[in-house]
């Protein structure tokens, strides 16, 4: 259960910290973006408290679950910051680098979640 990468805690926390300084840039009198902006806020935050509790597990099933959850989480802010894009709410080049981080964290926990279900 504690073979997955030591550095996830603190890059999820940072990754976190980034969609919060990323919503709070975002304009107040637009609504699509405020709500779009809520939704990646929440979804963006729960990776890391997620990956906080699989790391806690008490079982490998848990852990799974828990793993699972985080993908999620981090796939659908994805779609979230991608709409933000797409609606031209926020430029690409603004966030190409957290939807980089993103990605590459999409792929950390697909591996992760690949392995502990092998594992089982």
């Amino acid at each position: 259960m504690n073979d997955e990468p030591r550095d996830l805690k603190p890059r999820t926390k940072e990754f976190a910290l980034r969609v919060i300084r990323m919503f709070s840039a975002l304009p107040r009198n637009d609504a699509v973006a405020q709500i779009l902006g809520k939704q990646v806020l929440r979804s963006g935050t729960s990776v890391g408290a997620n990956y906080r509790e699989a790391s806690r597990a008490r079982s490998k099933l848990e852990f799974i679950s828990k793993i699972g959850d985080s993908l999620k989480e981090i796939e659908e802010t994805e779609y979230w910051l991608e709409l933000l894009v797409d609606s031209g709410c926020v430029k690409s080049t603004a966030m190409n680098p957290l939807l980089d981080e993103t990605r590459q964290l999409i792929a950390i926990f697909t591996t992760i979640d690949k392995n502990a279900k092998g594992n089982r």
